[in-house]
């Protein structure tokens, strides 16, 4: 049997790249992976984090995804790419889905290729679960019909179809995690969509916390992005090239029942202000996370734990969450 992940180290220099290393999701698991003492290169266009930056290993390539030169200089000398890199935001998708694509679908274009050029020996490629579209069955595996109704699934289904044809065709040696609701510390609430932080925040100003779609039928599945970081390093290490794994919690809970937590978490009851103009997206999104239980990953946090520590690290009236859900616009602007 070869070496892990966690034990191989055959390069003198960086031997991970995280693309998008600077943003939420990216400093965690940059963070997580220098924590096991692999040397990482931040590919992106903002700088790390001062406090990421000071930590041993890390070390930062300004890069455009959408540039394939940038691209390939970022990644040379490096073992393993986690591809996070892209817009994450369903609703800047709709606004700017031109945008989106260029980012998400041939950024990852760009980074597949580079990957199979450069001779990398794992690519895991962070997807999202919104390329399911609405569920027609509860947990979701991954087989689950495709059909994504924003311009933000249909760009990161590009780019899961882009990188699996490079690896039936070529070889990409590519695993691809579908992430549901990403929760957890360093969230930006101008751009964080996801209800955990948008829920808390709203309880922690004393204020109502809106709620778009049915508050009882709207349920989700909630993955910390600590089991997130450990989700991808699993894929890293025993995924099976060319397949698909579902990232989360396997949890199912309501909006009401996350009001409550969050609720149970302040010390103070909650008040919610349903907006049911907006039903779009009001239908159970929990993954059935069997696939990649059967290659060691296990979530490790709960939501209520998690929701005190986040509720202890904002303090009390903590930035508003400035960003809503929308689903089409309602005046296509002339291009």
């Amino acid at each position: 049997m070869g070496r892990t992940f966690l034990e191989s180290s055959s390069l003198e220099n960086a031997d991970v790249a995280v693309t998008g290393g600077s943003g939420f999701v990216g400093r965690n698991l940059v963070a997580a992976l220098a924590d096991i003492g692999k040397s990482v290169v931040v590919v992106d266009l903002a700088p790390p984090s001062p406090e990421l930056a000071a930590l041993p290993g890390v070390r930062h390539m300004r890069a455009d995804v959408r540039d394939y030169g940038e691209t390939l200089l970022a990644l040379r000398n490096v073992d393993t790419v986690f591809h996070l890199a892209g817009n994450a935001s369903g609703t800047l998708s709709v606004e700017y889905p031109r945008f989106d694509f260029q980012v998400n679908g041939l950024g990852t274009c760009n980074v597949g290729n580079a990957c199979v050029e450069l001779g990398v020996r794992r690519l895991v490629y962070l997807s999202s679960a919104i390329v399911y579209g609405t569920p027609q069955t509860c947990p979701i595996t991954e087989e689950h019909p495709i059909r994504p109704f924003l311009p933000y699934g249909a760009s990161k289904l590009s780019g899961e179809l882009t990188l699996r044809s490079l690896h039936e065709a070529i070889g990409l040696p590519v695993v691809i995690g579908r992430s549901f609701v990403i929760y957890g510390p360093g969230e930006d609430p101008r751009t964080a969509g996801g209800e955990v932080s948008q829920f808390l925040r709203w309880q922690l100003n004393e204020l109502p916390i809106p709620v778009v779609g049915d508050i009882d039928r709207k349920t989700r599945d909630f993955i910390h992005v600590a089991d997130l970081c450990a989700a991808l390093i699993t894929l890293a290490d025993a995924g099976t090239a060319g397949e698909i794994y579902n990232l989360g919690s396997g949890t199912e809970v309501s909006m009401r029942e996350l009001a409550d937590a969050v609720a149970a978490a302040t010390g103070r009851p909650a008040q919610l202000q349903a907006d049911t103009s907006q039903l779009e997206d009001s239908f159970r999104l929990v993954a059935d996370i069997s696939k990649i239980r059967d290659i060691g990953f296990r979530p490790s946090v709960a939501l209520d734990k998690a929701l005190k520590e986040l509720t202890d690290r904002l303090g009390a009236f903590p930035e508003l969450p400035s960003t809503t859900a929308v689903f089409r616009r309602e005046r296509v602007e002339q291009l």
